[in-house]
């Protein structure tokens, strides 16, 4: 027992003394307790009161470590006289329920020394007048009556590793506690964009810039170059761009590639706005009724009728052609979009040439996608609209 006190007392100290981990608070408890104590049959001793007091270090939310000293005058059961009980421990708890919750059960372990004290000259009976080391288990439940006081009650079973003995204590404490608060240190952000440097994936961002939560600076319109250094900030989704966001025009006619019809014109050649040579200007634009099934190009000469206007009005000017354009509205994805308009289109065209009997070099379908709303792409209603075909009848200039 003399050995053991201050190997226990240095614990004790150095679990005080530790650092504070990543927590705001740390409590320390003063726990004073009353208990009842029975002795397994191996020993001469009769059930007792008991008496005591802990020193907890709760360190984290559900963790501590304790250490207690307790102390009983123990009646002898079998032969006269009595024993004096001491015992230091040391025991680690688990709370299943944060310090700002009433109630805080938990479960322990731990282990001791105890010294059962000395009887009369000559009688040492197995399990009494002698030290012995204990290790124990149990669990309890704290109620916290408000921030500073809380009460505690414990069930522990004690087994002696000398004479392998057993026995049971239940106690009921008061407990005071102490807090301390810890600031929690700013994690670092080398380049001040609000991005810790634990998750910062582009951590050397401009003063200044706008990020995402990944510390790397916005791309409004996905296209791969930053807003900072895009000169053009509003690219359709999907288009090609070069390294100052903007879209591309591979043959340098003016036309931007996702707007150009005729992709390899002659370098020098006057191009209209769809980027094809000979310039035309669109006199005429009706708009077709026609309707397809979802995901799909397909019609019949149930629209003849509705297209019939567009082949009489270019009977009545001979020197016109059209261009059967298909749209959608932006819901999938842009390229998707963009060949579902183009097949609608042709559908249209093909009855137009071989039911209505238009000349087919005067007739060009193009498909343009979701890249020319007339409504808002937000509303039902708008979507509606933006799904549509037109044929523009169209004269050179």
């Amino acid at each position: 027992m003399k050995l053991m006190r201050p190997v226990a007392l240095a614990a004790l100290a150095t679990t005080l003394t530790a650092p504070a981990l990543a927590e705001s608070q740390q409590t320390i408890y003063l726990n004073p307790f009353a208990g009842y104590q029975y002795f397994g049959d191996k020993r001469d001793l009769s059930e007792s009161d008991t008496y005591g007091v802990g020193i907890e270090y709760r360190f984290r939310p559900h963790w501590a470590v304790e250490a207690v000293y307790s102390r009983a005058d123990v009646d002898r059961k079998y032969n006269s006289g009595e024993s004096e009980f001491e015992e230091l421990r040391l025991d680690g708890l688990y709370y299943f329920a944060g310090q700002d919750n009433a109630w805080n059960p938990y479960l322990a372990v731990g282990a001791g020394h105890a010294d059962f004290g000395s009887g009369p000259a000559g009688l040492r009976t197995p399990g009494t007048d002698h030290d012995e080391t204990r290790v124990n288990v149990g669990a309890g439940v704290r109620y916290n009556i408000s921030d500073m006081i809380s009460l505690r009650a414990d069930l522990r079973e004690f087994h002696g590793i000398d004479e392998s003995t057993f026995d049971t204590m239940a106690s009921l404490g008061l407990s005071f506690a102490f807090h301390r608060t810890t600031a929690k240190p700013a994690p670092a952000d080398a380049d001040n964009d609000g991005v810790p440097d634990t998750r910062d994936q582009c951590p050397n961002t401009p003063a200044g810039i706008q990020v995402d939560s990944n510390g790397c600076e916005l791309d409004s319109d996905n296209d791969g170059v930053a807003n900072s250094k895009d000169q053009c900030p509003s690219t359709p989704a999907g288009a090609q761009v070069n390294s100052r966001g903007c879209e591309l025009d591979s043959d340098n006619d003016g036309v931007v590639n996702s707007k150009d019809q005729c992709p390899n014109t002659a370098a020098g050649a006057e191009v209209d706005a769809k980027g094809c040579e000979g310039v035309t200007d669109t006199i005429e634009t009706i708009n077709l009724r026609v309707q397809f099934p979802l995901n799909s190009s397909v019609i019949d000469d149930a629209y003849d009728i509705e297209i019939r206007q567009v082949a009489e009005f270019m009977e009545e000017h001979p020197g016109t052609t059209v261009e059967i354009a298909g749209h959608t509205d932006n819901t999938g994805k842009a390229e998707y979009n963009r060949f579902l308009s183009q097949r609608r289109a042709e559908a249209v065209a093909e009855r137009l040439v071989t039911a209505l009997g238009v000349d087919e070099d005067r007739v060009r379908a193009v498909g343009y996608g979701e890249v020319e709303p007339i409504a808002t792409n937000d509303t039902p209603a708008g979507r509606a609209q933006n799904r549509r075909v037109e044929a523009r009848i169209q004269v050179l200039r």
